[in-house]
């Protein structure tokens, strides 16, 4: 696992969610990690103004997931897949898996809404997993 800053570890928390990973209300919110070294791409889709703005992340594969690896973040942005902009704080790697399933199953598109915010000068990325219920 990569080192990162102090401020810049992601905050999510198992305690949110119930059930089959299920989040306990529509405002939880995971925010990922990792995302400091990806400022510029941030300011670039902060300054594009387009919203909604989406995750652009499949499921891990049964491979991936054997291997226990990160999941990396881009954003789609409606008119493009941004680079990537953060990873899924370690321990909540199958909450995000689950609420791509939920999505799936129900026929919708296997995106996760964002926000991206400004925490002490930096932005920072937020999976607004609440609203996949």
């Amino acid at each position: 696992m990569p080192a990162f800053d102090r401020n810049d570890l992601g905050k999510g928390s198992l305690n949110q969610f119930r059930g089959v990973l299920v989040p306990v209300n529509s405002r939880i919110r995971i925010r990922l990690a990792g995302s400091n070294q990806f400022q510029q791409e941030l300011k670039d889709i902060v300054e594009t103004g387009e919203a909604p703005l989406t995750t652009a992340t499949a499921r891990r594969t049964q491979q991936q997931e054997g291997a226990d690896t990160e999941i990396e973040v881009r954003l789609f942005t409606g008119s493009r897949v941004s680079g990537p902009v953060g990873l899924v704080p370690r321990g909540l790697e199958s909450v995000v898996d689950e609420a791509l399933s939920r999505l799936d199953i129900s026929g919708q598109n296997q995106r996760i809404p964002v926000e991206v915010v400004r925490k002490r000068g930096l932005f920072r990325v937020e999976l607004l997993i609440g609203q996949t219920r």
